[in-house]
């Protein structure tokens, strides 16, 4: 398989993950309170946003790879 094919389709299978999911959860854990020899942490899960266009972007991205990659014999 020729690597312009290969990552079209690398591209597209992000694009569909892209918009299935909309984001990124990631949890971190901080420190809420600090008191000499008392410690409290809390976990607290953030979203980092995968706006609609980044799939878009890389969905024509790889269909075009496919396109040019299919082409060159």
């Amino acid at each position: 398989m020729k690597p312009q094919m290969l990552l079209g389709i690398i591209l597209i299978v992000i694009a569909v993950l892209a918009f299935a999911y909309q984001g990124i959860s990631y949890t971190s854990r901080e420190k809420v309170i600090d008191l000499g020899p008392l410690q409290m942490t809390a976990d607290r899960t953030r979203t980092l946003p995968l706006p609609p266009i980044v799939g878009g972007v890389a969905l024509i991205g790889g269909i075009v790879l496919l396109v040019m990659g299919s082409r060159k014999n």
